[in-house]
Order: structure tokens, then sequence, then C-alpha cells
């Protein structure tokens, strides 16, 4: 990557303001204050973005990276950091936990809440800035990862450490459309860091895999009438991320979203064959399994059965009553 600024050209007395302006204006705005006593501070910052993921390496003298409680108040930020170790040693606080920093190890600081990064002696460290919803996270299972360090020798973190050096060294040669897939590659990996960390996940046998699904399925049967189903709400209750409950039915023919819908048209076909002209209405019979909106269901309905609402139920019996979904 090319150097967005160095203090090399720079007077002696001017560094580090100047420093810190640059490092707040390209990580977030954060409180940066070298750890030696002379005004000759050296540092160099590179900067790319590859779609809407940030990458940056610092090289520089020993300083602090302080997110303060006025700093979050007065600049909030939703997005958080991965930080690898190059070299020398940092100390890490945030949320109450203290931990130690090494080359070859990462960490995460969320912009969201105060922190502090202590390099005590001269270092390098590359940084990668994500917005957090781009990780589909379900709840506030971040926060367990933080003041918490991770070795880049096993695991998921294995594959994010040298993706991480990769991404500095060919930033500057990348192009735009490689660079939105690699930003969703890298959040994918990050986001399946955190569930790896947080809720034990591991490669799971297919039978695992296959039990949480039928889990699931049974969950989605169970709340067809409340118009608030949806992936977030499902995930957060089966205590995994969004991203992991759509990995799950990458091999079940469907989506999530496709599923439920699937589900509470099945039903409504059921109820307006079974009762015929009598009430209740096509909406509330929409409502009641929870479409919000009659018009939407309408169309749905058409699209996968032939007929429109209305000429389904007054068919009555004549039309066939659809099978139930494979569990």
């Amino acid at each position: 990557m090319h150097p967005v600024v160095s203090t090399a050209s720079m007077p002696d007395t001017e560094r580090s303001t100047a420093w810190e302006q640059a490092v707040r204006h390209w990580l977030a705005p954060v409180r940066v204050t070298p750890l030696q006593q002379t005004q000759s501070f050296e540092g160099t910052l590179w900067a790319n973005d590859l779609g809407y993921v940030r990458v940056l390496s610092i090289q520089a003298d020993p300083m602090r990276l302080s997110r303060t409680a006025q700093l979050v108040t007065a600049a909030p930020d939703d997005r958080l950091t991965l930080a690898v170790q190059v070299s020398g040693t940092a100390e890490l606080h945030q949320d109450g936990r203290n931990a130690t920093l090494r080359p070859g190890e990462l960490a995460l600081c969320d912009i969201r809440r105060p922190f502090f990064l202590d390099q005590r002696q001269p270092f390098r460290l590359h940084l990668v800035r994500v917005p957090e919803q781009a990780l589909g996270l379900s709840g506030t299972r971040a926060q367990q990862m933080t003041g918490r360090t991770f070795p880049t020798s096993e695991g998921v973190a294995a594959l994010l450490g040298p993706l991480v050096s990769a991404l500095v060294a060919e930033a500057d040669r990348t192009a735009a459309p490689v660079g939105d897939r690699l930003a969703g590659n890298i959040s994918d990996l990050l986001a399946t860091l955190i569930d790896e960390q947080t809720l034990g996940i591991r490669p799971q046998a297919p039978s695992t895999q296959q039990h949480l699904v039928s889990l699931i399925r049974r969950y989605i049967d169970d709340n067809l009438r409340n118009p608030a189903l949806s992936p977030a709400v499902i995930a957060d209750v089966h205590r995994i991320s969004v991203r992991y409950l759509h990995r799950l039915f990458e091999g079940e023919e469907t989506t999530v979203h496709k599923l439920i819908r699937q589900r509470r048209l099945e039903e409504c076909a059921r109820e307006l064959a079974r009762r015929g002209r009598v009430t209740p209405t096509i909406s509330i019979v929409a409502q009641r399994w929870g479409f919000q909106n009659v018009a939407h269901f309408s169309r749905s309905f058409k699209a996968v059965y032939g007929y429109s609402p209305r000429d389904w139920r007054d068919a009555g019996p004549q039309v066939p009553t659809p099978a139930p979904l494979a569990s």
C-alpha cells in the first residue's frame, strides 16, 4: 500500500499533532499519545479501501491509541477494528479485560466503546476496519471478544492473519470489483471467528447440523403467526449468528426467508380451502399467518399456486391442499 502520511518530512514540532490528525482521519476518532518524551516522533501510516473495508498498516514509535468515553459520546462510530500485531508488543484494555498482544497475534477493538492500546516499543501493526452491520451478528457477542488476543496458529485466526498481511501487500494492485469481493470474504471470516470463539462452533458432523436445521424448522412452524419472525430472531433464539444460520441452509435447497414465506403460504392455502366462503376474510387469514401486507400476500400466493387467494377460496375443495413441506 502507499503511505498516506509520514512524519519523516515534517518539522519536529508538528509531528505529534499531524500524526494524531492522520490516525483520527483514517482509523477512527481516537486520541493518540506518544509514550516517549521527544518531539521527533517517527510514524508512517499506509491505508487503502477495499469496498466497505479499510485496510491500514502503522509503523511508529511507542504510542497509545485510546477511545475515551467522551469520544464515544461526541463521535459515535459503528465499526469494529481487527488488529494484527506484526512487531513489538502491545497492551490492550477494553470492557474490563486486559491482554498482551504479541507478534503473530490478533485482537478485536470495538470502536463503539472505550478502549486503549499501548504500544510500548517501536512497532508494526495491521488494522482492518469493518462496519458492524457487515458481520450479521446477533446480540452483543462481539463484546465477548474484546480485551482478548488470539494466536494466528490455529482455527479461523490462522486464516485471518495471513489474509490481512496479503491485503496490506496487495491492496494498491487490487481492482475495485475484486476489492468488493475481498471485503465480503474478510467480513465472513471475522464473523466466523466470533462464532468460533463465542459459541464454540467447530466443524460439525452432518447429523449434528441436520439436527439443528430440524430444530430451526420446528421453531419456524411454531412461530409463523408472529409477523416479526426473521432470520435475526431465529439466530438469536438458537444462539448462532445470522451468517451461520444461512450457512446451515445452504444444503436445504431453500433460504430461511423463502422457507418462512412458503410455510405461511401453505397454511393460508389450507385455511382458505377449508373454510370456503365462510369468514374470516382473506386479509384476516393472511394477517393471522404473519403477512402484514395483503397485496404482497396476494401476489406471492398467485405466483406459487397459480390462483389468486380469492379464486382458491371460492374453488374450495376442487383445488388440492398443499402437501406439508419436508422437514
